[in-house]
C-alpha cells in the first residue's frame, strides 16, 4: 500500500510547499497535487521515481510492510 503519510511528512520536513511538489510534477497548480497527497486521486507508477528525486528518498519508502 502506498505511503502518503510518508509523502506528506517528508515534504514538509524538506520544507518543501504543495506549490512548489506541484510544479515539480507537472500540475498547474496545488489543489491538483493535494488530491493526490490525500488521495483522492492515486500516484501513477510513472510518477514515483520523479516523487523519489524530489523528496530525496528511496522508492521503497513509499510503501508500507
Amino acid at each position: 500500500m502506498f505511503n502518503l503519510d510518508f509523502v506528506k511528512e517528508r515534504r514538509i520536513e524538506l520544507g518543501i510547499s504543495q506549490q512548489k511538489m506541484a510544479e515539480c510534477l507537472g500540475f498547474k497548480n496545488a489543489s491538483t497535487y493535494l488530491k493526490y497527497e490525500s488521495g483522492t486521486y492515486s500516484f501513477k507508477a510513472d510518477m514515483i521515481p520523479l516523487l523519489a528525486k524530489i523528496l530525496n528518498c528511496r522508492i521503497e519508502n513509499f510503501f508500507k510492510n
